[in-house]
């Protein structure tokens, strides 16, 4: 009998574990239950719900306004870019669209929350697989990230910035000083997080040929972002379906083919650099003018399906929403990342050793409330 009470038919040689909810390398209340031949994984079933909160069904009850802000607790590291997906697919409903000098903003504001998780991801990677000191150097350049969000809205985490029309604030005179300070840091450091972990011969055999994801699965499981881009498959929704004038900056969509831990690795390290770039496209070219559109107090979307994807530091984010006509939506569903990617765990991970559970799920970048919703 398991921790749940439930009984559980094993083979001869068969051995049943818990992995949580309560443990360090799931990154949240996540419960797997694996099955083991020895140290071989036969068997992964995840157990799901222990921070569930009902962020859609709470997101019903409340206006066009204050739903966005919901969405801060989903993916939490993502906060302010899925802020930004529910206020673009508000303002699809309203037929408005924000000023320029908004949307340069929050693209600035979603590339160094992207760079702020790259980097949290980084330091929790090494730190899952034994290596203590990545995880203080990713620390020192987000600080400086997270001082830059606090002086722009008052918040470190969950930013609740965007609104539809545009931000709830102008930058602050300082912006664009500090953020040009934090880029230069951060580019100095790259070559810091490869000395440290990337070309360690220890992390390289924990990575290397762990995990394999072919795209076929990576398709069929619905996998978006690092996860399905280390495998080669092309998902990144800011090159596809561009938004808040992604169109208009240059930029790599990076891939690997390894399918391995180690190219989703790689990926999201080189997506760090490419963040970089977007920013300094961006931060001496904020056009002057309002960051805000003239909007109703109340806001009431017509009768109809409005539907916004965005590009998160995990993947893919979708916001359906069914308006009939009132001030707050019928329907809301969200299509997180997070859901899509764990799906796949199981396929990654049979075969492989339980120490390379720890690898894959740290590869995969699992936020759990994302999961949950």
């Amino acid at each position: 009998m398991n921790l749940l009470g439930e009984d559980i038919v094993t083979e001869e040689g068969e051995f049943v574990i818990n992995i949580g909810p309560q443990h360090p390398s799931t990154h949240g209340v996540l419960h797997l239950k694996v099955w083991l031949d020895g140290e071989m994984i036969k068997k992964i079933q995840p157990h799901l719900g222990y921070i569930h909160r009902s962020i859609e069904k709470m997101s019903e009850s409340l206006s066009y306004r204050n739903f966005i802000y919901a969405t801060s607790r989903m993916d939490y590291l993502s906060a302010h870019i899925n802020n930004q997906a529910c206020a673009l697919c508000v303002e699809k409903g309203l037929q408005i669209e924000a000023p320029p000098r908004a949307q340069i903003i929050r693209v600035i504001m979603a590339e160094l929350t992207r760079l702020a998780s790259h980097q949290l991801w980084w330091g929790c990677t090494g730190l899952d697989l034994g290596a203590v000191t990545p995880f203080f150097y990713a620390f020192r350049e987000r600080e400086f990230i997270m001082e830059i969000m606090e002086e722009t809205c008052g918040a470190r985490l969950t930013m609740n910035y965007s609104v539809p029309g545009g931000v709830m604030y102008d930058i602050h005179p300082n912006f664009q000083t500090r953020v040009k300070d934090v880029l230069k840091q951060i580019r100095s450091k790259f070559n810091e997080y490869d000395d440290i972990l990337t070309g360690n011969v220890i992390f390289e055999q924990r990575t290397k040929g762990v995990g394999y994801l072919s795209p076929e699965d990576a398709i069929s499981f619905g996998c978006t972002g690092a996860t399905a881009r280390g495998s080669g498959v092309s998902c990144d929704v800011r090159k596809w379906f561009p938004y808040d004038g992604y169109e208009k900056v240059q930029f790599k969509e990076i891939l690997e083919t390894g399918g391995d831990c180690y190219a989703r690795y790689m990926v999201r390290m080189a997506e760090m650099k490419q963040s970089v770039y977007i920013i300094e496209q961006l931060i001496d070219n904020i056009p002057q003018g309002d960051f805000q559109a003239k909007t109703k107090m109340v806001l009431k979307l017509p009768k109809g399906e409005f539907y916004q994807r965005v590009e998160t530091a995990r993947g893919e984010l979708g916001v359906y929403i069914v308006s009939d006509g009132a001030a707050s939506p019928y329907r809301i569903k969200y299509r997180s990342p997070n859901f899509c990617n764990l799906s796949a765990l199981e396929t990654m991970a049979v075969g492989s050793k339980i120490g390379d559970l720890v690898a894959i799920m740290s590869t995969i970048d699992l936020v759990i409330p994302d999961v949950d919703r």
